[in-house]
């Protein structure tokens, strides 16, 4: 047997076992918040043993740090810059990107509500946080930069900045239940924030 392809596979079912047990830990801290959220039930929740979780994070705070890392991963992606669309496409696909139905999920936005409250618990877990919102900022940022490229960078980061608290806003009052109508007037106030002249 090609020990290439034992090691590929190997590796393959390490991804797939850390991103399980990153998927529990998720799946727990949107239902429980920090408190629900510890080794024995994030392996049982995985469906792996106790010991596989201890060997992939020495403790609850480590694997909070990678379920941070995790979620701003996915942060990044919506504001990813897609090279085959003009600018402006960019753009308007990253503001109608955040209220795609499966971000609009009680699970999803119990979840944000746990990592914002993580913020405030935790100086690591606040640092994460701020930097990840950075990154975030800047990406949405660069998509207004390059769809109005005669804004400065100043400007192009306020905007992002106005962008985010529609965004939030508009999670907040899907939370609540959600009101199509005022999604799609979230959406077309980031929208006009973006493209305004």
């Amino acid at each position: 047997m090609d020990t290439s392809t034992v090691s590929s596979r190997e590796q393959g079912e390490q991804v797939d076992r850390q991103s399980r047990i990153l998927e529990a830990a998720l799946e727990l801290l949107s239902r429980h918040g920090i408190s629900g959220v510890n080794m024995r039930a994030v392996a049982r929740e995985a469906g792996v043993a106790l010991g596989l979780v201890n060997y992939y994070f020495e403790e609850k705070s480590s694997l909070i740090r990678a379920v941070l890392h995790s979620v701003d991963e996915h942060d990044l992606a919506l504001v990813a810059p897609d090279p085959a669309l003009p600018p402006d496409e960019q753009l308007q696909n990253a503001l109608r990107r955040v209220a795609g139905p499966e971000l609009l999920t009680t699970r999803y936005l119990s979840l944000r509500l746990h990592l914002w409250a993580l913020a405030r618990a935790h100086e690591d877990f606040a640092l994460i946080n701020a930097a990840a919102f950075d990154r975030y900022l800047d990406g949405l940022a660069a998509l207004i930069g390059n769809a109005k490229p005669e804004l400065t960078s100043k400007e192009c980061k306020e905007r992002a900045a106005d962008i985010v608290v529609v965004q939030n806003g508009m999670w907040l009052t899907a939370l609540l239940g959600v009101d199509k109508e005022s999604i799609r007037r979230s959406i077309a106030r980031t929208e006009e924030i973006a493209f305004a002249a």
